[in-house]
């Protein structure tokens, strides 16, 4: 939970200096707590959306070696079934 409390500390402290910056005003502290959340959390995703991008990881040489093994038109119920007539 000290992550929550954290949060919190730094939603707290925006909004209080958004509330100082826009001169004292009362009874819009609502407003100032929802702004402040907002600026916290665009602040974090900024942080996650500027690690560099990962490389594509190569297929695994499996995939390369199947490649050609999909089922075509006869693989698929062309054939009579065993000891059994159509």
């Amino acid at each position: 939970m000290a992550d929550e409390s954290e949060l919190e500390q730094r939603i707290r402290a925006r909004a209080y200096k958004i509330w100082l910056d826009e001169g004292r005003p009362e009874g819009r502290d609502q407003q100032h707590w929802q702004l402040a959340k907002f600026a916290i959390a665009e602040e974090d995703g900024l942080k996650t959306s500027l690690l560099p991008p990962q490389r594509p990881q190569p297929e695994p040489l499996e995939a390369v070696i199947n490649q050609g093994e999909f089922p075509t038109l006869v693989d698929q119920g062309e054939e009579v079934p065993p000891g059994g007539s159509r």
